[in-house]
C-alpha cells in the first residue's frame, strides 16, 4: 500500500500506544491534500492512539518516532526533518507550559503545514482526530482496523 499524491490518496496508520498490544490499523485517506511529508498526532478521539498520515513511509516513521520522543502531541515532518511540533507531555493531550509558548508553536505548525500543502484551507489534524472516533458515522480507522459504525463491525480489507 502506497500513497498516491496525484490521486490525493495518502497512507494512514493508527498505532495503539497505551497497552503495548502492537495493534496497527492501516488504511488510505482521500481528501487530506498533503503534497509531501507526514503529519501525526496523539489527539485522536476517543482512545488517543497515535495517528499518522503521509506521502511516504520514511516520513511517516520519522513523525511517529518524534512523537514518541516528545511524549505525544502534534508533529509535522518533511524529508526526514521535523518542521514543527507541539509537545503535549501530559498524556499526549495537554501541556503545563505557558500559553504564549504553545501559541508560538501552533503558529510554526501552521507554517509547516503550508509547506506540505499550500492553500490547504482546513485543519488536517482535526480531520485526523475524528477519523479515529468509532462512535460517529460512518467509516473510521482504529488500531484494530477499518470500522463501519453503521453496522458496528470491522470491515475486512484483505482476504
Amino acid at each position: 500500500m502506497r500513497s498516491c499524491i496525484e490521486e490525493d490518496l495518502l497512507k494512514v496508520a493508527v498505532i495503539e500506544r497505551h497497552h503495548l498490544t502492537g495493534n496497527i490499523g492501516l488504511g488510505m485517506l482521500k481528501g487530506l491534500k498533503l503534497q509531501k511529508g507526514a503529519i501525526a498526532t496523539t489527539i485522536s478521539h476517543d482512545s488517543h492512539n497515535l495517528i499518522v498520515c503521509g506521502t511516504n513511509d520514511a516520513d511517516m516513521l520519522e513523525v511517529a518516532k518524534q512523537l514518541k520522543n516528545i511524549g505525544g502531541g502534534i508533529v509535522v515532518v518533511n524529508e526526514g526533518k521535523v518542521l514543527a511540533q507541539i509537545a503535549l507531555e501530559i498524556a499526549g493531550l495537554i501541556t503545563a507550559r505557558p500559553a504564549h509558548e504553545v501559541v508560538s508553536e501552533l503558529s510554526l505548525l501552521h507554517e509547516a503545514l503550508e509547506q506540505l500543502s499550500p492553500n490547504l484551507g482546513f485543519n488536517p489534524f482535526l480531520t485526523l482526530s475524528f477519523l479515529t472516533l468509532p462512535v460517529i458515522p460512518s467509516i473510521k480507522l482504529t488500531d484494530k482496523g477499518l470500522f463501519d459504525v453503521t453496522i458496528f463491525d470491522f470491515i475486512p480489507v484483505t482476504e
